[in-house]
């Protein structure tokens, strides 16, 4: 076995499934506050990478200063969409919400393509372009920049979740609406923040994948379909389960992908996290660290 090849595979697959962990983190977050399950989240993604580069190739901004922009923009596009599709279906049947998540997320896409069309457009060089060697291993920077804020982003929002008064209100509330209103917690505020903060999670998710891959195009949506085995995987509620499951997923892609893919013409890549996510649900229904419900007969 070549020793290099799997080290290659090993990296490759804890960057992506970093990314895979940060975009659930945005899925979990919605779901714990709302019970809905936002089928926008992958457009969410695009509309941030699709901003940045924007602001980065026509207005000439510096990249840290469009990053900042395209979070500030994230967020009020959070806050926008909160008031005008979750707010007024508050009541509502879950599918009605999930439903209308569903129409979101193809106005998204037909508004990018209307402003920026379906052809790949190149990402700015932003990290350096020389590797770094870890060992007999070369890494490219750009990997590990991804990998370091993925870390320090999802550090940050677990100590945001732990031991803030807003990170708290969001637990309340996750956890009983009715004892969140008693205790005067604004649940309404909730379900803003929770938006806007997973449409910032996405925005950055897609701002490094559009650096690694060195192009944005409206393929960028699917991440959040291919999210989707890793959020139930991890447990829906469970942010602490989409870090394990999207690093999960992101090194079994990769390492079948590059093992099993030429021995079968490819495909395996494609079909491992749905074929993991059946084998763990046998065991665990609730996913590996989801809250698992008890129901009486």
């Amino acid at each position: 076995m070549d020793f290099t090849f799997l080290m290659q595979l090993l990296i490759n697959g804890l960057v992506v499934g970093s990314i895979y962990a940060l975009v659930a983190t945005g899925f979990v977050i919605i779901f714990k506050s709302s019970s809905a399950l936002n089928l926008a989240q992958g457009e969410f993604l695009m509309v941030g990478a699709y901003i940045c580069l924007y602001l980065v190739l026509q207005h000439k901004v510096p990249f840290i200063a469009a990053f900042v922009i395209t979070m500030l923009f994230s967020a009020l596009l959070g806050i926008v969409i909160e008031r005008t599709t979750l707010r007024p279906l508050l009541g509502s049947p879950v599918i009605s919400v999930i439903m209308a998540t569903l129409g979101l997320a193809s106005v998204l896409r037909a508004l990018l393509q209307i402003f920026f069309g379906v052809d790949t457009i190149p990402f700015p060089e932003i990290f350096p372009p020389e590797p770094v060697h870890i060992g007999p291993v070369p890494v490219s920077i750009g990997y590990l920049y991804s990998l370091c804020c993925v870390a320090v982003l999802l550090t940050a929002l677990t100590a945001f979740f732990k031991y803030t008064k807003s990170g708290l209100a969001m637990r309340a509330t996750a956890s009983s609406r009715q004892t969140a209103l008693s205790m005067g917690i604004s649940v309404k505020k909730v379900f803003a923040m929770s938006w806007c903060i997973a449409a910032m999670v996405s925005a950055i998710g897609g701002i490094l994948l559009g650096a690694i891959r060195g192009g944005v195009d409206m393929s960028l949506a699917n991440m959040g379909l291919k999210v989707l085995p890793v959020v139930i995987l991890g447990g829906m509620d469970s942010i602490a389960g989409a870090v394990l499951g999207g690093l999960i997923i992101g090194l079994l892609e990769n390492l079948c992908g590059g093992y099993l893919d030429p021995l079968v013409g490819g495909g395996v890549k494609e079909v491992v996290p749905y074929i993991a996510l059946v084998l763990i649900l046998m065991v665990r229904p609730s996913g590996l660290l989801g809250s698992r419900r008890i129901e009486r007969m």
